[in-house]
């Protein structure tokens, strides 16, 4: 059978059982931040499972596309050595929602595997869940199969959670699972003589269909309780099953992927035999093709973050497979075309976007063959070098950064060679990285390794006394790649013989200005220190031409690098501050120094409370107005802190330092910081200080933020504007705001205090006309109706005032609050003494419009989304207490 075949035999044989045959969905998941990429035929169906979104039908079959390749769902690094894993695979799934559930499903299995595609019966074994110290054993599902295919119990494999129950999150529905595997081989693979069953991992049993019956749901304090309406969901792999049905050993033995491996065998010349002792790599790059010509028509390109990430590390790791089989040069376009080729049938976008697609695939290969070679003999280099057979998470850090090399192909490099990869390392690595990123680093900085690489002489600093200064070219950078000269237009990073541009560092972002040649202007958008002897400035050229070799005027921006600094000093000031108002304990933990505001990370437990922070600020300011004199000086380290210098934890020092000195007199200081930022020459040139804000970070760490000099300017004049904007609108002069918001306040209260004792009064006459409906069940009476209140406060409240008026009573009532049904149910002592329940009533009622509810005896409350059953509920109520009152009088 072929593999449009069998996606149309699946979709015919349940579209005749009454199912609407609906399009498989787009990798990318719509509207669903969880997911990177749909893994299962249920994802675009989530929000009808869960109640939140109404489909015009109850029963569904799709051919879904799936990638797995990140978190438990990872099958990355099985492709290629295993014949049956894949990146990206096809899902056959019917669904039912709300409509039918195990008899019908397992029904429907058992006919479409036996008599529509003619499997024999006796390859084929059902697993059931088997229960555990919470659930009880799916007795209904292991029933089934023995009426529906004759199984004896002992043929009927039953498994615990992990196996047999699935769960679509933390909370939310779940449910057994009933899996039916093909017996591959009629024999145990490790022991002829001995009889397995699916629980055997020896390659015999293959798990074809997944069938989940969603019964239950899974509520936040761990409880699970019976969903009102019973679902069910199941997959089914189209690799596997057409494999099967084939008689083929693996799934790369079908139609989706041998034509794919014969272009590759073709253009490499290889003979069968060749390609089979190269057979993982064969496998690899046919399934990588499928991936990525799918990811691309879906509108995934290669890059460093989220999906786009997970694309290049695929399509690099094909390069490499491409590279280990011999192709030398680029190849990864062909065999992507005849995937295109094979799959276009069943999704014709792949063939409409074929251009594109193999123009990305082509584009990214070349890039990233520039770097496979260079990378490789960094590989092996550092190999050599090791003493154990562990490649440390920082070295394998830099082969991401600076080669492109994804963990996940120097993990495989590396063991193919007898090495493993320091992954926590790796993690603790990325993650500085991704920390420095977010406070303002450069994506740049990722090409340290790239300059340290170039044979280049240090890049002195020339900057702290002039922001002028003439130098020569040294290496311009496009996209990484070395060039002689660049054009209007082009993105750069240029290195100069010296600069008196600031690197980025200590907190202090990199100062931005322009490069000023004899044929053309550069804008200097962002300045960083890739590596510590080297100042790399990024930018664009605006007019004219760079040209290695030539000297261009550096001239940094004076107005950006004086709000710069006046931050920079402003933040020491600050730090003097907080030790002084909050105690010796505050360490900073981090900053942001840029030209509009300052960002100030410290440790401290608690919030500062507005008294500390009003004196914080006062003292900045203080020390502002009294202009003393900043004053940087180099010395050595030893010296600089006994001399009562600040050093910053975690900062690395040299022997030699600079020391920023705020000095009140010749022989005091204000504060005193190992900093090599630059600064004010007075405190007076900061002008003003404003604390923004303070907020937490994370346990014992808090954040301020503040505006000084032109920002503090800005920032008070757009406080006075919205001053005289709200005095405005108010009608009143800005210094009567205070006394027009306080009348303001007293007006809403009791205004409130009118609403509530209009909302009482309407509660009351409600009541009244539920009272007069009372019915008398089983001698007892029974209120149960809808009430028009905003909360469930006010619906509690009616509900005491039916139990003060009846004093024996049942007491259901609901409301629609924003869009959904709350309900409270209430029953009085004397009802409680003979053993009814408020919860046991409210539930069925509750369950009836899609929720749940519980409580206590003597009262219990639930909500629901289906407004438009909630008649049909509220009449359930009377049958739900004769029924309660019946049980009690036979037990």
């Amino acid at each position: 059978m072929k593999s449009n075949d069998l996606r149309q035999v699946f979709l015919c044989f349940f579209e005749g059982k009454g199912h609407t045959i609906v399009p498989g969905s787009s990798l990318v998941p719509a509207q669903d931040p969880t997911l990177l990429f749909t893994n299962a035929g249920m994802n675009q169906f989530k929000d009808v499972f869960l109640g939140l979104e109404q489909r015009p039908y109850r029963r569904a079959v799709t051919v879904q596309r799936c990638l797995r390749v990140s978190g438990k769902h990872n099958d990355l690094e099985e492709v290629g050595p295993s014949p049956r894993h894949h990146t990206f695979f096809e899902m056959l799934g019917n669904f039912s929602f709300g409509d039918y559930f195990k008899a019908d499903a397992i029904a429907f299995a058992w006919e479409f595997l036996t008599q529509t595609l003619g499997l024999p019966r006796e390859r084929l074994r059902p697993t059931v869940f088997g229960g555990d110290a919470d659930l009880a054993p799916d007795e209904e599902a292991a029933r089934l199969w023995m009426e529906v295919g004759g199984f004896h119990p002992e043929e009927i494999v039953r498994l615990g959670r992990k196996d047999n129950f699935w769960q679509m999150g933390d909370v939310g529905p779940c449910g057994p699972c009933s899996e039916i595997h093909y017996d591959l081989t009629g024999y145990c693979l490790r022991d002829r003589e001995r009889n397995c069953d699916p629980r055997c991992d020896c390659g015999r049993w293959i798990e074809l269909w997944n069938l989940v019956f969603m019964q239950f749901e899974l509520r936040p304090d761990g409880t699970i309780v019976a969903l009102p309406r019973p679902s069910v969901d199941t997959g089914m792999g189209l690799e596997r099953t057409l494999a099967v049905l084939n008689g083929v050993p693996t799934n790369y033995d079908t139609d989706l992927f041998l034509p794919v491996i014969a272009r590759v065998q073709e253009m490499l010349g290889h003979s069968d035999q060749e390609r089979m002792e190269r057979i993982a790599s064969y496998r690899a790059v046919a399934d990588h093709s499928r991936a990525v010509v799918n990811m691309i028509a879906d509108g995934v390109l290669p890059g460093n973050l989220g999906r786009n990430s997970i694309l290049r590390r695929i399509l690099r790791r094909a390069v490499y497979q491409g590279r280990l089989l011999g192709f030398q040069e680029p190849f990864l376009t062909e065999p992507a075309r005849v995937a295109i080729s094979i799959l276009a049938p069943a999704y014709p976008h792949l063939a409409e976007k074929e251009a594109f697609i193999l123009e990305v695939i082509a584009d990214e290969e070349e890039r990233f063959r520039h770097t496979l070679d260079a990378g490789l003999v960094r590989l092996e280099a550092l190999l050599s070098e090791l003493r154990e057979p562990v490649i440390p998470g920082e070295a394998a850090f830099e082969l991401y950064a600076t080669y492109g090399y994804p963990v996940d192909l120097t993990r495989m490099i590396a063991r193919q060679r007898g090495y493993e990869v320091d992954e926590s390392g790796f993690q603790e690595a990325l993650m500085r990285h991704q920390a420095v990123s977010r406070a303002g680093g450069t994506p740049a900085a990722l090409a340290a390794g790239r300059y340290r690489d170039l044979d280049l002489p240090p890049t002195p600093f020339t900057g702290y006394d002039r922001t002028t200064d003439a130098a020569a070219i040294l290496v311009l950078l496009s996209e990484g790649e070395s060039v002689r000269r660049a054009s209007a237009g082009e993105r750069l990073e240029v290195v100069l013989e010296h600069t008196p541009f600031y690197p980025e560092g200590g907190g202090q972002i990199g100062d931005a200005g322009w490069l000023y040649g004899p044929h053309g202007r550069f804008r200097v958008e962002d300045t960083f220190r890739p590596v510590p002897e080297r100042i790399v400035h990024v930018g664009q050229v605006e007019e004219g031409y760079l040209e290695v070799g030539e000297t261009v005027e550096a001239r940094v921006d004076r107005e950006r690098r004086a709000d710069i600094a006046r931050n920079h000093t402003a933040t020491h000031l600050l730090h003097r501050a907080l030790r002084e108002v909050l105690g010796e304990h505050v360490v900073q933990s981090g900053s942001l120094v840029a030209p509009d505001r300052l960002r100030f990370d410290f440790s401290h437990l608690r919030a500062m409370t507005p008294g500390e922070m009003e004196e914080v600020e006062r003292l900045v300011n203080e020390a502002i107005q009294t202009d003393f004199a900043v004053i940087p000086r180099i010395l050595p380290r030893d010296e600089a802190l006994r001399r009562g210098a600040i050093a910053l934890f975690g900062e690395k020092y040299g022997e030699t330092v600079r020391m920023v000195s705020v000095e009140t007199s010749e022989d005091a200081y204000h504060t005193r910081e190992l900093c090599g930022g630059t600064h004010v020459g007075r405190t007076g040139e900061i002008g003003a200080f404003f604390l923004v804000s303070e907020s937490s970070i994370g346990a014992g760490l808090r954040r301020i933020e503040a505006v000084t000099g032109r920002g503090a300017i800005r920032w008070a004049r757009e406080q006075v504007r919205r001053l005289e904007q709200l005095a405005d609108r108010l009608g009143v002069p800005v210094a009567r705001l205070e006394e027009r918001l306080q009348a303001l306040e007293e007006e809403a209260r009791e205004r409130e205090r009118q609403i509530v004792a209009l909302q009482r009064q309407l509660a009351q006459l409600q009541v009244e006309g539920l009272i007069a409906k009372a019915r008398m069940v089983d001698g007892l009476q029974v209120v149960s109706g809808q009430l028009d209140l905003p909360d469930l406060a006010r619906l509690r409240e009616a509900g005491d005032m039916v139990k003060e008026r009846l004093r024996s009573c049942v007491v259901v009532l609901a409301s629609v609050i924003e869009g959904q049904t709350r309900w409270v149910a209430m029953v009085t002592p004397d009802g409680v003494a003979r053993g009814l329940r408020a919860d046991r009533i409210l539930r069925p009622s509750v369950q009836l419009v899609g929720g749940s509810a519980g409580g206590r005896p003597e009262l219990a409350q639930g909500g629901g989304p289906l407004v438009e059953r909630l008649p049909e509920a509220l009449a359930l109520v009377y049958e739900t207490v004769h029924q309660e009152m019946a049980a009690l009088s036979s037990s």
